[in-house]
């Protein structure tokens, strides 16, 4: 009954994390489409309005975009299928790591479910120097960084061998 609840917690923890994703990028698709950028920081950070048809960094922008979509769609599910049985299923060695894992998955789901939805994925926070990005996007790269600091922290912790 205890795996169960954790469970039904992590799902729903999922769901507020993806609903505020949602809930951002709604606003900002209501309140920055077609305005010119809102400056928060001068020269720093600002409010912008972006419609993602492509991946972090435009990686597949040589890609034309009847090719690009069905590949974006097909490999989104994949890795949302992957990180959700991953999240649900296997037992984490810690809380860091269930944590890292649901702020990688929801930040999966939520670009992936804008994606679906919209046929693109809306950016709107714009660091200067920077691409423009999501909440669900900085939710990948901490629950990314979380998940490599680990690693890096177990590595550490192994006992060295005659081998190494």
């Amino acid at each position: 009954m205890r795996v169960v609840a954790a469970r039904v917690v992590l799902v729903g923890l999922l769901l507020v994390l993806v609903g505020c994703d949602h809930l951002t990028k709604s606003v900002a698709k209501a309140r920055l489409e077609g305005e010119p950028p809102r400056d928060l920081v001068h020269g720093v950070l600002d409010l912008q309005y972006a419609e993602n048809t492509d991946v972090a960094f435009n990686v597949l922008r040589g890609v034309p975009e009847a090719t690009r979509r069905p590949v974006l769609i097909a490999a989104g599910a994949v890795a949302v299928i992957a990180l959700g049985a991953l999240l649900i299923r296997r037992r984490p060695r810690s809380r860091a790591m269930h944590a890292a894992l649901l702020l990688v998955t929801a930040g999966a789901v939520g670009n992936y479910v804008d994606r679906l939805a919209r046929g693109y994925v809306v950016d709107f926070v714009h660091l200067h120097h920077w691409p423009v990005f999501n909440v669900a996007d900085v939710y990948v790269v901490a629950g990314g960084l979380m998940l490599g600091a680990m690693s890096l922290v177990a590595r550490g912790s192994r006992p060295a061998t005659p081998d190494s």
